[in-house]
Order: structure tokens, then sequence, then C-alpha cells
């Protein structure tokens, strides 16, 4: 075996295979950056160009897109408040602030660093104990996928701690929304009112730029900040690598969001978004200063972004081993790997070790060159901020009218986007949170389908949701979770506010 994994790295480390990579990871970023360019439809577009290619070289560049694109979702975030990913709103909360306050470069900074962490804390876990994790997601039945989602979905209680009518609001309204289109088991139209457009639903990446990108314009327009100059957009590379104190501050976040997406990544359909705020999340429970998260803080930007680019190598994981696509892009390496005559599965690591071994070397080179490409790339990426807001919000509504249209290339999706701008507008003059809207779009779909399933299968009886172990375990930390944020975490800040009124007389 120590023999196939010397020509697996030795596969991964030729030229040609080191340059396919580093292409994939520009491609990535710019993906990424892009709202509504997601990372599959990315790797859909370059798939077709990589078929005359190697197999070697044409996973490593489709690789190499997967991982930078999830960086690349954060540079929009942080920059213009606009996630160029799903799994990017997470780290938009504390990246946009940042922004605010005079510091892009030390956001993109901590972003950057973090991701490269999160991915080589998943290539660990893919190397090393992958059969072990992937075994373990192979016992998920829909009772324990429910229960997990639902766990996921308990996370919107954290953002309802200052209203919590508002942000309950927030929710229920994403959940209606969700339940537009197909019936996940019946197949019958639901809310459709008989127009065909509706059938497959309403897209969250539609909808996702509608809420974020809508009410930036339309705030940027009614409220032009003042043009930030190019001289104070020069950052040498010293000033954008983070500090020692800000690697100090990123540890446990990073501690925390990595293990979490890589965990995550491995289970099929839980991906990035949901690892993203769960990190988020606790996190922010376990900083000695939680009120600081959602101003700008570093924290809330390590946590998100070293959870959503662990799940790739998480993802990896089963599609390898045991042939199952653990996100949308993961299927689509499948596809490609069966283009070139490979069957993922058990049998990969039996007649392909070297390549096997070869993807995962590769995917680990994917981390490098993304966090050299990326750090070098952001003295250019920062200029974003220093073009004039004449040509800027011009450029940027035009990339979300293309990206809306591109999801499924339907003019329908456009006036949705506008749509779910207008929503955004009233929330954001209401002052009702946006985040537990976006979770409930995201977590919907998968809570109502593992529901649905499981109540078939148990023919109603609701103990099945008490007497598997994984459920009773997910279900146990869904309760921690809310009576943290609802009951413990409020008699903290009260406590602490008393402390400092009685330090004040």
């Amino acid at each position: 075996m120590s023999g196939d994994i010397a020509l697996g790295f030795a596969q991964a480390s030729q030229f040609a295979t080191l340059i396919a990579t580093a292409i994939g990871v520009v491609l990535g970023l710019i993906v990424g950056m892009i709202p509504g360019m997601t990372i599959s439809t990315g790797i859909i577009i370059l798939l077709p160009m990589t078929f005359s290619l190697d197999p070697d070289l044409s996973i490593a560049m489709l690789l190499g897109l997967y991982v930078a694109g999830m960086t690349g979702g954060s540079f929009s975030a942080i920059l213009l408040n606009i996630p160029g990913t799903p799994s990017a709103s997470a780290t938009a909360l504390d990246g946009y602030p940042m922004t605010q306050n005079g510091a892009p470069g030390r956001a993109l900074g901590v972003a950057i660093v973090a991701s490269f962490a999160g991915g080589m804390i998943s290539f660990s876990c893919l190397y090393f104990i992958s059969p072990l994790l992937a075994n373990l997601a192979l016992e998920f039945r829909a009772v324990d996928l429910f229960s997990l989602v639902f766990f996921g979905l308990t996370v919107i209680c954290s953002f309802c701690a200052k209203s919590l009518v508002k942000g309950l609001i927030s929710a229920a309204i994403g959940l209606m929304i969700v339940t537009v289109g197909q019936d996940p088991m019946m197949g019958t139209a639901r809310f459709t009112f008989g127009d065909a457009d509706l059938l497959s639903g309403i897209h969250f990446l539609t909808a996702m730029i509608g809420l974020f990108a809508v009410p930036q314009i339309v705030e940027n327009i009614v409220n032009p900040e003042p043009g930030i100059t190019l001289s104070r957009l020069r950052m040498k590379f010293k000033n954008v690598f983070p500090k020692l104190q800000d690697i100090k501050r990123i540890l446990l976040p990073i501690s925390i969001g990595g293990p979490i997406g890589s965990f995550l990544g491995v289970l099929p359909g839980a991906g990035g978004p949901i690892a993203a705020f769960i990190s988020y999340d606790y996190a922010r429970k376990v900083n000695r200063r939680p009120e600081d998260f959602g101003k700008g803080t570093p924290e809330g930007i390590a946590a998100p972004e070293s959870a959503n680019n662990a799940v790739t190598g998480g993802a990896l994981i089963p599609m390898m081993t045991l042939g199952i696509p653990g996100d949308p892009v993961t299927a689509i390496l499948i596809g490609a790997l069966l283009v070139h005559g490979l069957a993922p599965g058990p049998m990969l690591f039996i007649e392909q070790a070297d390549f096997a071994y070869g993807l995962i070397f590769s995917f680990f080179w994917a981390n490098i060159f993304n966090l050299f490409i990326a750090l070098a790339g952001i003295s250019l990426l920062i200029k974003v901020l220093a073009t004039p807001r004449a040509i800027l919000l011009p450029t940027i509504a035009l990339l979300c009218v293309i990206g809306s249209y591109a999801l499924r290339n339907s003019f329908f999706d456009i006036w949705v986007m506008l749509g779910f701008g207008l929503i955004g507008l009233a929330m954001r003059w209401l002052n009702i949170p946006v985040v537990p809207l976006l979770l409930a779009l995201v977590l919907g779909r998968p809570l109502e389908e593992h529901l649905r399933v499981t109540l078939t299968a148990s023919q109603g009886d609701l103990t099945v949701f008490f007497t598997s172990t994984y459920s009773l375990v997910f279900l146990t930390l869904a309760a921690l979770s809310v009576v943290w944020s609802l009951v413990i975490e409020p008699r903290r800040e009260r406590a602490k506010q008393c402390r400092i009124a009685e330090g004040t007389k």
C-alpha cells in the first residue's frame, strides 16, 4: 500500500497536474465570487473541456475549482455583502461589518487562512480516517438525517435573541416558501396557482441573490458612502496575512469549524450552509465576547470559512469509498470519473489505488494553491471597493440578473430574484433578521423529505425519533442549543450588564 501512496503522490505532484490544479483554483475563485454562479455550475461548464485530458489532470482541475470556489464565495460576501455561494452567507455576518470598519484586507486574510486550515483538516480526515467516517455515515437513516437537519434549524434561535417574534416570523416565511412546487413524496403541485414555472419551486440561490443584493444596491443608492481611494487600499502582503494576534484568536473557531465541516461533509445532503451556520453558532457560544459577533470579529469569519472548506474533503470521503455523492459537486465528479472509465467505490482503492491516492494528494495541492493564489490576488480583488459607484452598482445588478437567469435558464427566476429583493428591503426596514429565512430556505426541503420518509416507514410512529441513537443525540443537541440561546445566554448577558452597571457606580 505504501507503494501506491508514493505513486499517488508522484502522480499528483507532476508539473502538468500541478498546473491543472492551479488553473482550477483560479477558475474556482472567479466562479465563487460571482453571485449565482455556483460551484456546480462552474464544474458543469468546465467538465466537457476536460474529457480530452488524462483522468489525473481532469480530476485535479475539477478539485481545484471545487476547493477554491468555497473560498471565492467569501470574497464577494466580505467586500460587497453579497455571498457568492450559499455557504458564504454566514461569512457575510462578520466579514462585511469588518469591511465597513475599514479592514477589508484583514477580513479576507482571515477568511483565506481559515479556509486553508479547514481544508487541511478535512484532508487529514480524507487520508487517515475516511473508511471510518464513511461507514458511520452509511448507518444514518432518514430519521437520523431529519434530526440532524432539525438540529441545524435550531441555530435560528441564536439569531432571534433580540426579537424572538421577528426571528420566528422570518423562519416561518422561509418554511412556507419551500413548500411551493412539487410534493417531494407524491409529486403533486402545491401552491403553484396553475403556474408551470412554480412547479420546480423557488431556487435557494435566486432567493439569496435577491435578499442580499437588491437591498444592498438600494441602500448604496439611497445612502451613498464616500468613495474609498486607492491609496487606502494599497496593502502589502504582510498587512494582509493575519497577524499573530488574529491567528491566536481564530485557532479555537477553526478547531470548531474544521471537524464539524469534515463530519457534515460526509453526510449526503448536509452540505456547507449547515456546517457554516452551526460552526458560527458554536464559535459564538464559546467565545468570551459573544456580543462582538455580527459587528466584525475575526472569529465570526474563521468559524464558517473553516467549516465550508472542510466540507469539501468530507464530501469526497463517501464518494471515493462508497461511490455515494456527499453533495451535488461530488455527484458531478462521480460522472467525471465514470467518463474516464473509473468507478468510485471500495474497489477504487483495490484496482486503482495509485489513482485514488493521487486524487487525495491533488486535493492537498488544491488547498496549498488556494492559499497562495488567493493571498496573491487580494491586492487586485480589494480594489473592487475603489470602483466608482456609478460603475460598480450597475455591474453588480447585471451580474445578479445574469446569475439568476443562468441557474435554470429562466426569465421567471429574474422576477423571483427581484421579488425577494423587495422582501429583503421590507425586512431590513422592519428590522426583521434575514438569516432565519435563509436557513429555512436551505433546510426546509430536506427537513420535510426526511420527515415524510421517516413517518411513512414507521407508519406514523413518533417514538422512532427517540429509539434511534443518532437521532436522539441530535435531538438532545437541538434542545441544548435552544435552551442555551433563549435561556442561558440572555441570563449571562443580563448578569454581565449588571456587573458593568455596578462597576460604573
